[in-house]
């Protein structure tokens, strides 16, 4: 079978690596991939947001799956438009893909079905929201309501810091039409975890636990990046989190999305936040979380492609996923600037050594080729991701890879899995 994975990111470089290990694939094709993929497939020159292009290339050369990776083309429809011309596509669709390309929606969604969730109001004029902004109290989150490749929020610590978020999103300067709407919701405190599970609309099959590194300085601080590094398992999600989340937020929210009409397939992603035993959501995704897609998807023993085209076809019906019992981190390198305007075109250098290290895949996120060799094209360029019989092994190991790699400006978080090891 031919497979078809759409995206050119660090989550599609991992799902490419995934694939290309199953024995029912003959051929990879990425569009637009990236030189990590080039590796294991064939990078095919469509962007995300051309469905047309994409539908031409999937029928031309009989594309039996085709895995949807970024949000994007998620939200404009693109596994909508590949089943109505009778192809197999992997991911959620346009009416679903809305839980993640509308924060209001989502948090509606949350409310009426009883999802445990923050206390928010919905806003399109400044004055409004800098009431509910007084009404609340500091700190406070602002988000963007539209989608912002995971960078639309803003934890205010001050009334100043908040109120110019909501002008800054409503003037239409910061995000976009992303920010016509805003999201302003009660800040919660806790520990952030990722849950991520496959469904049908039905059945619900959950991953392993995750953990995201959202902040890009080590210790939480600074501004909010789509992700400088993850691991899994999150000793956070105990078996009675892993229920609670599983009853309460995953269970609900599949339930209310049939009852919406509009049924969910694919991979839904919950950010979680954890305090003591009490579970609530932080937002969803529609998609596999990049960076926890790489740590997940080395820790999975099972071949993905039954699950990905049992989720396709409708029926999740008696898969099992299987996982190694071993760790796994991924330390996210990026560019100087990010997550503000950052450099491109640097060459790296390091990345044939860092290969050679047992239980260790360096992904490409943010790169591309040139007459030099790969260069830096991203704010996220690298996601160094390695296995280990523990946490600390595994963090050990990316660490040891990370240290080979290199490019003027290059910057990361050196403090990733380390709220596993303090627990």
């Amino acid at each position: 079978m031919k497979v078809l994975v759409v995206g050119g990111g660090g989550r599609e470089h991992a799902l490419v690596w995934k694939i290309a290990q199953s024995p029912l694939v003959d051929k990879i094709f990425c569009a637009p991939g990236n030189p990590g993929t080039a590796q294991l497939a064939e990078n095919v020159q469509i962007a995300v947001d051309d469905l047309q292009g994409l539908l031409e290339f999937a029928k031309r050369e009989n594309i039996g799956l085709t895995v949807v990776g970024p949000e994007l083309p998620l939200s404009l429809g693109l596994v909508d438009l590949f089943e109505e011309h009778g192809l197999k596509a992997f991911g959620a669709r346009k009416k679903a893909a809305l839980i993640e390309a509308s924060k209001a929606f989502s948090k509606d969604l949350m409310q009426k079905y009883q999802v445990p969730t923050a206390a928010y109001g919905v806003f399109t004029e400044v004055d409004a929201a800098v009431s509910f902004i007084d009404q609340t109290g500091i700190p406070i989150v602002v988000k963007a309501d539209g989608l912002a490749a995971g960078k639309g929020v803003i934890i205010a610590q001050s009334r100043e810091e908040a109120v110019a978020a909501v002008v800054d999103m409503l003037s239409g300067n910061a995000f976009g039409a992303a920010g016509s709407r805003v999201v302003i919701e009660e800040f919660l405190t806790g520990e952030e975890a990722s849950f991520l599970a496959f469904t049908d609309g039905t059945r619900i099959i959950p991953l392993a636990s995750a953990q995201d590194h959202k902040a890009v300085f080590d210790g939480d601080l600074g501004p909010n990046t789509g992700g400088m590094g993850a691991y899994s398992p999150a000793p956070v999600v105990t078996p009675a989190i892993h229920e609670k989340a599983m009853a309460e937020v995953m269970r609900r929210t599949v339930d209310g999305m049939a009852a919406e009409g509009r049924p969910y397939r694919g991979v839904l992603y919950a950010g979680l936040m954890i305090d003591g035993d009490s579970v609530k959501t932080l937002e969803f995704n529609a998609r596999f979380g990049d960076p926890e897609c790489q740590p997940l998807l080395m820790r999975m023993k099972s071949d993905i492609v039954p699950i990905l085209m049992a989720v396709a076809q409708g029926s999740l019906e008696g898969v099992e996923i299987e996982w190694h019992d071993k760790a796994a981190v991924c330390v996210v390198l990026a560019a100087e600037g990010y997550p503000g305007d950052y450099r491109k075109g640097d060459r790296i250098s390091g990345l044939e050594q860092a290969a050679e290290l047992d239980q260790l895949v360096v992904f490409h996120a943010g790169t591309k080729g040139a007459q030099e060799g790969v260069v830096t094209s991203g704010g996220r360029v690298l996601g160094v991701t390695a296995l280990g019989a523990s946490v600390q092994e595994a963090i050990d190991r990316a660490y040891q890879g990370v240290a080979l790699v290199s490019w003027p400006g290059m910057h990361y978080r050196r403090d990733i899995g380390a709220k596993a090891i303090n627990r």
